[in-house]
C-alpha cells in the first residue's frame, strides 16, 4: 500500500514539475512602461528562409496590427526608400545598424526589428503544411534598449470536405494540395502571427496612447 502510495505522488509531483517547466513566463514590462512609446518605427525585415519575395511580402501584413494597438506606424515602404537613399539597402546592414541613429532619422520613439524564421509550404502528396515564423523585437529610440521581443509560428493545413466518395476525396485532397504548393497564400497567415504577436497576454504590446480606451489600463493583462 505504501509503494502505491509512493508512485500515486511521485506521478503527481511529475505532472506538476512537467506543467511548470511548460508554463510560459509573462514577458517584464518594466522597460517599456518606463519609455513610455508613443510611435513604432519598422524597419525592413530579414529574411532566413529561401522565398526571395518574403520581406516585402510580411512588410504589407505587419503595419495594421500594429497601429490599432495605439502606436503611430511609419509608412514602411516610405522607411524602405530612406534606407536605401541613406545606404541602408539591406535589411541586415539596417538590423545592425545603430538604433539610435535609425530613429532619428525619422523622429521615431522605437524601432521594431523582425526576422523571418519560416515562410515556407511542405508538400506531402495528399496535403501541404504551410508555416510561417517570426521573431519580434523592439528597442527604444533614445537608449537602444530592448524594451519588448517575441515570436510567433503558425501551421496552415487546408482541409477538405468529405464527399462520401473515398477515391474522389483522394484526387480532390491531392489536387488541393499541389495547388497549395504551387501557390500558398502566406499574406493571411502572415496578418495572423502578427496579431496574435502584438495581442497575446502576457507577451503582446500593451495598448499605446492611441487606443485611450486601454492606454496604460492593460496592467493586469501586461
Amino acid at each position: 500500500m505504501k509503494r502505491i502510495v509512493h508512485f500515486v505522488f511521485l506521478g503527481c509531483l511529475l505532472s506538476l514539475l512537467a506543467g511548470c517547466a511548460t508554463t510560459r513566463k509573462s514577458f517584464d514590462y518594466s522597460a517599456f512602461r518606463s519609455a513610455d512609446p508613443h510611435s513604432i518605427l519598422i524597419v525592413p525585415v530579414v529574411n532566413n528562409t529561401m522565398d526571395v519575395d518574403a520581406a516585402d511580402y510580411f512588410l504589407s501584413a505587419i503595419s495594421q496590427p500594429v497601429a490599432e494597438r495605439g502606436y503611430y506606424v511609419f509608412p514602411v515602404n516610405m522607411v524602405k526608400r530612406v534606407m536605401e537613399d541613406d545606404g541602408l539597402a539591406d535589411a541586415s546592414m539596417v538590423h545592425s545598424a545603430d538604433t539610435t541613429r535609425l530613429a532619428s532619422l525619422f523622429g521615431a520613439d522605437t524601432v521594431l526589428y523582425v526576422t523571418i524564421e519560416r515562410w515556407d509550404a511542405q508538400y506531402a502528396v495528399l496535403t501541404t503544411t504551410v508555416t510561417v515564423e517570426f521573431s519580434y523585437v523592439l528597442k527604444d529610440g533614445h537608449t537602444g534598449q530592448e524594451l519588448w521581443r517575441t515570436a510567433q509560428r503558425l501551421v496552415y493545413q487546408p482541409q477538405s470536405n468529405s464527399s462520401g466518395n473515398a477515391i474522389a476525396d483522394l484526387i480532390v485532397a491531392a489536387v488541393q494540395a499541389a495547388a497549395t504548393k504551387a501557390k500558398p497564400n502566406y499574406i493571411p497567415l502572415a496578418r495572423q502571427a502578427n496579431l496574435q504577436a502584438v495581442i497575446q497576454a502576457g507577451h503582446g504590446l500593451p495598448a499605446g496612447p492611441y487606443r485611450p480606451e486601454e492606454y496604460q489600463l492593460d496592467q493586469e493583462r501586461f
